[in-house]
């Protein structure tokens, strides 16, 4: 995959999965803007001395005037959006300010993007790439039982990623999603360590399926939500 002069947003890009991601799109040639809400997130990113990489405080992405911000005069040929926050609760113990927080972090921030990143690409005019990360409750709705509202708000990006497919296709922007499994990270370890760690799979493994659907590979593949469950 070449992204040789190609720019790419990759929201979320200092977490695990979008740390494998950026260091595979500038291994392939990309230049990345980066957005984080806190000094001590970029302090730790391992990209951050790249001169490849564009650091973008913004705060939160569920903000327009901060999405308006991240997009402002690039030349964008694609958007990848991981940024989002997970709760695990029962519906009975999940009052409004918890949905609404699970739907701004998710949904809402991947809407505002994917918003912006249109608009910038029919400026550029070249057409583009949006990649959304949903998750495999979004597919699987009985496996959300616990978190529900997560599972609301990541079928939410799913919907959100098949409908704008059809909406900008015609404009060579395709439009997809993937949705992975708990993913293979320290911090998933951490939380679950009795579980069958090499079923995971692995954030380079996911972050490989994200950068061809963004790439310019790709050329026909469209509104589609793929699977990335490794062998769980």
């Amino acid at each position: 995959m070449n992204f040789r002069d190609r720019t790419v947003v990759v929201t979320g890009g200092t977490g695990a999965l979008g740390s494998a991601l950026v260091g595979a799109l500038i291994g392939a040639g990309a230049s990345c803007r980066v957005p984080y809400m806190h000094a001590e997130e970029a302090k730790r990113f391992v990209h951050r001395d790249d001169k490849r990489v564009t650091l973008v405080e913004t705060g939160s992405l569920a903000d327009e005037a901060a999405v308006a911000r991240l997009y402002q005069d690039v030349p964008l040929w694609a958007s990848i959006h991981i940024a989002g926050g997970f709760a695990a609760a029962l519906v009975a113990d999940t009052d409004k300010a918890a949905l609404t927080a699970q739907l701004e972090m998710n949904l809402v921030s991947c809407f505002l993007c994917c918003r912006a990143a249109v608009n910038a690409m029919a400026r550029a005019g070249n057409g583009g790439r949006i990649v959304n990360v949903a998750a495999r409750p979004a597919l699987e709705w009985r496996s959300g039982a616990g978190m529900a509202a997560y599972t609301a708000s990541k079928a939410g990006v799913a919907a959100l990623t098949a409908a704008l497919a059809e909406e900008v296709a015609k404009d060579n922007i395709l439009v997809n999603a993937v949705a992975p499994s708990i993913m293979d990270t320290p911090a998933n370890r951490a939380a679950m360590p009795k579980a069958d760690h090499a079923a995971w799979p692995k954030v380079e493994e996911v972050a490989a399926t994200i950068a061809f659907l963004a790439s310019p590979d790709n050329r026909v593949t469209r509104g589609a939500i793929v699977p990335v469950y490794g062998k769980s």
